[in-house]
């Protein structure tokens, strides 16, 4: 496995990037506990917290084994997930956003972002596809999920019908992770080997690290991790919009947002 050397403290000057990922109040709960989490959109492990809004929602549901159950709430609800455990063991929620957009009013924009999620040579196919180079949209949809131990917290991690999804290979809450933590990055049906995947690691004190890694040729990231530290792993692909899309929104390019969180017992 590959490591990119870089390494950004929290401190360092943000990125054009944003994330939107579910960040459970307690990553582990009683066999009899509640799921509560909170849906925030910002950076390096820190932002805003979002209500309940079936307006912004695509769709919203918990996995446990073979057991789904669509997240109910109120709108204006915070935390946006609060719920029964749907069994004991492994619980995954999964968040799909509907899509947003967003204006780059110039290139150099649009280029840091491309190259801090290394996306390739996106102004070669930029130019050949003959789009301006100031004032264009981008339209994005976020495709999250967070992993809750319940009770004893076994199980294990699994697909859950997400366009672009990570995958947990091994169980935070019950594995042996000497070796490190492994996740595996979906993309419709295909693994996306040597892509970019960045982890954002928040220590007990709220600090927070973030190192980038690629995936093997089976889509595989492996990274160490600590105990009583919370993790976040972020993907995105990059793409031209459908032309139902692309005419409904008037972005030029589309983005679609892996997330997965989790977090390592003391």
């Amino acid at each position: 496995m590959r490591i990119l050397a870089l390494i950004l403290a929290i401190s360092t000057t943000p990125v054009a990037a944003h994330e939107l990922w579910i960040e459970p109040l307690a990553y582990q709960v009683a066999s009899d506990g509640r799921l509560e989490a909170n849906i925030v959109n910002g950076e390096e492990f820190e932002g805003v917290i979002l209500s309940f809004l079936p307006q912004s929602i695509e769709n919203f549901v918990v996995f446990a084994g073979e057991e789904a159950n669509r997240v109910q709430g109120r709108p204006g609800d915070k935390p946006a997930l609060n719920q029964n455990a749907l069994a004991e063991g492994l619980n995954i929620v999964a968040y799909q956003a509907r899509v947003a957009t967003l204006n780059y009013p110039n290139w150099a924009k649009f280029q840091k972002f491309v190259d801090h999620k290394d996306l390739g040579d996106v102004r070669s196919l930029h130019d050949a596809r003959g789009l301006p180079e100031d004032d264009f949209d981008e339209v994005y949809g976020r495709f999250s999920k967070a992993l809750i131990g319940v009770g004893a917290a076994a199980g294990s991690d699994r697909r859950v019908g997400l366009e672009t999804e990570l995958v947990a290979l091994t169980n935070p809450y019950t594995d042996d992770l000497a070796a490190g933590m492994q996740v595996q990055l979906h993309y419709r049906n295909g693994l996306r080997s040597n892509e970019q995947i960045e982890v954002f690691e928040k220590a007990p004190d709220d600090t927070v690290e973030i190192t980038l890694y690629q995936t093997d040729e089976n889509g595989i990231g492996t990274f160490p991790v600590k105990p009583g530290h919370a993790y976040m792993v972020d993907a995105v692909v990059l793409r031209e919009p459908s032309d139902q899309l692309a005419a409904e929104t008037g972005a030029v390019w589309q983005t679609l947002w892996a997330n997965l969180t989790f977090a390592v017992p003391e």
